[in-house]
């Protein structure tokens, strides 16, 4: 079986991709956008699924949540010029602190 941390990271990558992805459908009112967020918001929660067949899924829920979130809120920076306020930033590291300490504690 393939590693499972390895199918969570790409699932919390593919959130991260249709999350930004919404952004673009423009309330699902353009097609090819809407299309693409759909497909991989299906691609993201087969990863998931597979992945909470070995991990805990209390630990692999707040990893691809918290992988999403820093990811999206990332992207919103560098795409949509959102803030880079200092605390917003040390907000975004907490939830990096988090993924990492169910990483670290998990079996």
């Amino acid at each position: 079986m393939t590693n499972p941390w390895l199918l969570l990271v790409i699932a919390g990558l593919l959130e991260v991709g249709w999350a930004v992805g919404l952004k673009y459908t423009d309330g699902f009112s353009r097609l090819l956008p809407s299309v693409l967020t759909v497909l991989t918001m299906i691609a993201s929660f087969y990863f998931l699924a597979q992945a909470l067949k070995v991990i805990p899924v209390g630990t692999g829920y707040a990893v691809w949540t918290g992988i999403g979130a820093v990811g999206t809120a990332i992207l919103g920076i560098v795409l949509f010029a959102e803030s880079t306020a200092l605390p917003r930033l040390l907000c975004i590291g907490l939830i990096v602190a988090g993924i990492v300490g169910l990483k670290l504690t998990s079996s």
